[in-house]
């Protein structure tokens, strides 16, 4: 094989890679939520449940004390891009919902003092807890095996896990999904 001939054949692989990623992508970020197993329904609804992180004044708080309401719980950092894209949404969506019984908890993986000051300038109008890299266990446990931010889990009025989303997730994917339970 000639040098031009391996050449025009790297370049005609490279540009294949490359489509074939864009069309994952744009497939990926069209996909509706993917089911959860039952195991992780179950089993990671009840760590996120049991858990009790501090808030942003380092006070704890126990989640199980919005157990019999609709929550999304929205890992987050604030350094993360994509984490504060979708935060006015949920902000939104959090006025829209609180009456029917929705609640956004917020779990930053991020300094206590840079989620404040994040929290207090977005407006965000729901708990916000704080947790260290050891709070992504709690994500883990709901299927974040990738370990990335943000990562939201909702999780019904029984304490059941019903979707969970790795990623930036939309305001009217997600009222699609909470809409339903409340």
């Amino acid at each position: 094989m000639t040098k031009s001939q391996q050449i025009t054949l790297f370049i005609a692989t490279a540009l294949l890679a490359i489509t074939a990623g864009f069309l994952l992508r744009g497939h990926l970020s069209k996909s509706s939520v993917p089911p959860v197993s039952a195991d992780v329904a179950s089993k990671g609804a009840a760590a996120i449940i049991s858990a009790t992180l501090p808030d942003l004044e380092g006070k704890s708080q126990a989640i199980s004390q919005w157990r019999d309401q609709v929550m999304v719980v929205n890992f987050w950092a604030s350094w993360c891009e994509p984490c504060r894209a979708e935060i006015p949404e949920f902000i939104e969506l959090q006025n829209k919902f609180r009456d029917r019984g929705l609640v956004f908890i917020g779990i930053a993986i991020d300094q206590p003092e840079r989620a404040a000051a994040f929290s207090k300038d977005i407006g965000i109008n729901y708990p916000v807890l704080v947790g260290d890299m050891n709070a992504m266990s709690l994500a883990d446990a709901a299927g974040n095996k990738q370990g990335a931010l943000p990562f939201t889990v909702v999780i019904d009025r029984s304490g059941t896990i019903v979707g969970t989303k790795l990623g930036r997730l939309s305001k009217d994917k997600l009222e699609g999904i909470v809409g339903p339970l409340l």
